[in-house]
């Protein structure tokens, strides 16, 4: 992670603009006293009237020019903190981006939404705004103070201490609030989480009649965030009155302690005008460290929270010289293949097998049996615990992860649709190469063409959120087109026909099998899927079980036949008596 020093030194000739005008515009404000006692020692008792005109074009100088430097200083300010802003929160979501699968296993969405949008904006506040206004007070304060000292070191003494009081009570409110500014960020995260899973699956929600629940469920945790802000409320509640009164009883007593010295003849009325205005110019940094503490604990506490982001580092790493293949031809083995989780639960056990480029393999099993992990093996979301998997007999290990990923067309179980027209849907992957006539073809191939030109739009119909709107079927086939449209070496089919009529899915692996220079992966529960594969492999808790093509495992009478039995009944005989399995 990139300090904050960093942004802030990368941006410092704008910050030195930014300060340089704040500078000026304070001392521009310190000048009024100064005319004030002018004024009242010169004009009022002095009697020299012709000064009058000048103080007067004095004073309206400095509004002016106070005017001039608060606006650049503002606006700098505002400019450089929005800059930095929009930094950080692209390389953080370039980090997240660069996260492996097992991140975005533990992480929840909402948490980091939280982190991406809600604690980069206190950040942002603290380098922007509240900074400004921090690095202001300490250069008011310091003035104010120098300009007091100037006319009496005596009555400087009260609001020195007053400050320094102020400041002890703002650093102990700062301590306080540093825990609960935690919490708050924490549960803000839970609190994004349950509504955003709430939000996405709503559906669910209704159809299992889970309204109560649900919003008992958000209730409950909008409550504890209610509570935590309340006790960040109480801590400023409690504090912050304190900084008050001393603002309050300061000019008060600058005034008595000033009229003291007045009558004893050590200042004049003049100088106790311009102090008694130094001293109510002095009031409000005083005033505003309760705030600015507040905000600066929340943006600390914020800043903590993408540390943590940041310590993670992605397990799928780019090989330090990859291997770059000019031409891949689709053979994909998987030798003595091992993988367990970080919990050591195993998932796959010495899985052996290879597919010639062209050819098809299918892979059956129950759920939980490992078909799915084969395919993100492959993709290395995660690598293999032991053994090795090999593309054109290269170890994916070596090769780059853009490389790998770019020549596997994947139709996934869980099917994703963005909210965009469905041709950019299916383009997706290759948006510049992929022509409106390739988009046509493959929704043809994907059997996803005659419902697409019956809407409104055809092609050009925006698809609603994950695709609302259409059907499983109508989904998985739009997917399925996207995959057909890359033309990449490996198609990957992860249950990808599962919604779809028996009808439609003959039509799709029958467009498959005419893929000639495509090898081919299908994993399905349905013996219709796979029957037509060069070979198939059955998983059982993680290993293979059997293997071999239709009709061999049919004649094992093992757990292939036993799932045939289950989908299709009792075999049918041919004319000759010779049993006949049709697939």
């Amino acid at each position: 992670m990139k300090k904050l020093s960093f942004y802030i030194w990368k941006h410092k000739f704008a910050y030195l603009f930014a300060i340089a005008s704040m500078v000026i515009s304070v001392s521009l404000d310190m000048l009024s006293p100064r005319l004030t006692k002018s004024i009242v020692d010169d004009v009022i008792i002095g009697g020299h009237r012709e000064k009058l005109i000048f103080l007067l074009l004095g004073i309206l100088c400095v509004g002016i020019g106070r005017c001039i430097f608060q606006y650049t200083k503002e606006f700098t300010f505002d400019v450089v903190g929005s800059g930095i802003m929009s930094e950080i929160r692209e390389n953080l979501f370039n980090h997240i981006q660069s996260l492996s699968a097992d991140f975005f296993d533990r992480t929840g969405t909402g948490e980091l939404m939280s982190r991406i949008k809600d604690d980069i904006d206190r950040i942002w506040d603290a380098l922007s705004y509240v900074g400004m206004l921090i690095i202001e007070v300490v250069l008011h304060t310091t003035i104010v103070l120098f300009c007091m000292y100037s006319l009496s070191w005596k009555l400087s003494i009260l609001p020195t201490f007053c400050m320094m009081l102020s400041a002890f009570i703002a650093i102990f409110m700062e301590h306080k609030l540093g825990s609960v500014y935690d919490a708050i960020s924490e549960e803000n995260a839970v609190l994004n989480t349950v509504a955003e899973e709430n939000l996405a699956g709503v559906r669910t929600v209704k159809a299992f009649a889970r309204e109560k629940y649900e919003i008992s469920k958000f209730l409950s945790h909008n409550k504890r965030y209610y509570e935590l802000n309340m006790e960040q409320s109480r801590v400023f509640v409690k504090y912050y009155p304190y900084i008050n009164l001393i603002t309050k009883l300061l000019p008060l007593a600058t005034l008595l302690s000033g009229g003291l010295l007045v009558m004893n003849g050590e200042i004049t009325l003049g100088t106790l005008t311009a102090f008694i205005e130094y001293s109510m110019n002095i009031v409000w940094p005083m005033e505003m460290l309760g705030w600015l503490t507040n905000s600066l604990s929340s943006a600390i506490a914020s800043n903590r929270k993408l540390k943590r982001i940041y310590a993670e580092k992605p397990t799928i790493t780019e090989p330090e010289e990859p291997v770059v293949l000019d031409h891949l031809n689709g053979k994909i083995e998987f030798s003595h293949v091992s993988f367990h989780k970080e919990d050591g639960h195993e998932i796959l056990h010495d899985i052996s097998f290879t597919i010639q480029p062209g050819k098809t393999i299918g892979i059956m099993g129950a759920t939980g049996a490992g078909k799915s992990s084969i395919i993100h093996l492959l993709q290395r979301l995660y690598d293999v615990t032991d053994g090795a998997i090999y593309l054109d007999d290269v170890d994916i290990r070596q090769l780059s992860l853009k490389q790998l990923r770019s020549s596997i067309s994947l139709v996934m179980q869980d099917v994703f649709l963005f909210s965009d027209t469905i041709t950019e849907n299916v383009k997706l992957g290759k948006k510049d190469s992929i022509s409106l006539q390739a988009v046509k073809d493959a929704a043809g191939d994907a059997m996803a063409k005659d419902f697409i030109e019956r809407m409104a739009n055809q092609y050009d119909t925006v698809i609603g959120e994950r695709g609302v709107g259409l059907s499983g079927g109508q989904k998985q086939r739009i997917t399925i087109a996207r995959a057909l449209a890359k033309k990449d070496p490996v198609l990957v089919l992860d249950d990808s026909t599962s919604a779809l009529d028996m009808e439609t899915e003959q039509s799709i692996h029958e467009t498959l099998r005419h893929l000639p220079d495509t090898t081919k992966i299908i994993i399905g529960h349905r013996i219709s899927a796979v029957c037509h594969a060069d070979e198939i492999i059955i998983l059982e808790n993680g290993s293979i079980a059997e293997r071999g093509t239709h009709q061999s495992l049919l004649e094992k009478k093992g757990l292939y036949y036993q799932t045939y039995i289950a989908q299709y009944g009792e075999f049918i005989q041919n004319q000759e008596g010779r049993e006949f399995h049709e697939c």
